[in-house]
């Protein structure tokens, strides 16, 4: 009598806290999820990492094209590694861009090593540690000179407090080249309490600020993504077009005025009151 095929279990590995964080063919594309706590965390195509599934990742993309000119290397570091989409993807666009990743979890490093290997001649270098207490580690030459700094941190399903705080900015934005642009990713919901607050303390730390977003999440209708890219130097307006035009649809780039309006009211994180971001829905990730 013939043996029953029995399917093989994901990759998985389990993280300090308990959760457990799997590798997982992608229900919607091409290429491979990262998925913890049941969450969706990061999309990875292997055999093209120029691909960039997650709408909040694809407009990080967007404004990454726009750095200095196209295809110069950048210096970059990144907290939170997740399956490194954004590294594969400066990487690929950018070749021989020197890279620094913070993460916290060493088991997770693993699982990605094995199951999603870096690209080969990669100039990725991964840290493990707290991605607020890993910026002080960083080599002293960084200081000054990183062109690209993206937060994008989760522990579970939830950004931690401390990277929330205008204590945390300021902390960031010393590794910045002049220009150097910081780009985070803030989850929220109805009301957008939290992501008004972390641009009224982005824009504490930094001159020029603005936000990208799908028209409806950016109006506080449903819960999902935003980024907030900022500089101390200003941002192109010859960026709007390409940004918007960039997508996913429908794009809006909010600043100046539309950005005062937003975080109208809006207090100022500190580490004495900062909150966790609130908890997304798997949902929020789907391209």
């Amino acid at each position: 009598m013939a043996r029953a095929h029995v399917e093989e279990p994901p990759p998985q590995a389990r993280l300090s806290d308990g959760t457990i964080a799997r590798v997982l063919p992608s229900a919607f594309a091409s290429g491979w999820e990262l998925e913890v706590d049941g969450t969706p965390q990061s999309h990875v195509d292997l055999d093209d990492p120029t691909h960039l599934h997650f709408e909040y990742v694809a407009r990080m993309g967007a404004v990454i094209d726009q750095l200095r000119m196209p295809r110069q290397p950048l210096t970059a570091v990144h907290l939170g590694a997740g399956a490194l989409s954004i590294p594969r993807y400066v990487d690929a666009t950018r070749p021989g861009s020197r890279q620094q990743v913070i993460e916290l979890e060493p088991a997770l490093v693993d699982l990605v090593r094995v199951h999603l290997p870096f690209p080969r001649g990669s100039s990725i270098r991964v840290r493990i540690g707290d991605a607020r207490e890993g910026l002080g580690r960083l080599p002293a030459g960084l200081v000054g000179n990183v062109d690209l700094l993206v937060s994008d941190v989760y522990s579970g399903a939830q950004t931690p407090a401390h990277l929330t705080t205008v204590e945390f900015y300021t902390a960031a934005a010393r590794l910045l080249a002049p220009d150097g642009v910081l780009l985070v990713n803030v989850a929220d919901g109805a009301g957008l309490a939290f992501a008004r607050r972390q641009v009224a303390t982005v824009r504490a730390v930094f001159a020029h600020v603005l936000v990208l977003a799908d028209v409806q999440i950016l109006k506080g209708r449903r819960f999902g993504n935003l980024v907030i890219a900022a500089s101390a130097a200003p941002l192109p307006s010859e960026w709007l077009p390409r940004l918007m035009a960039a997508g996913p649809h429908p794009a809006k780039v909010a600043q100046g005025a539309e950005l005062d309006e937003f975080a109208r009211g809006a207090r100022v994180a500190t580490d004495a009151d900062a909150t966790p971001s609130p908890r997304p829905s798997a949902s929020v990730f789907e391209r």
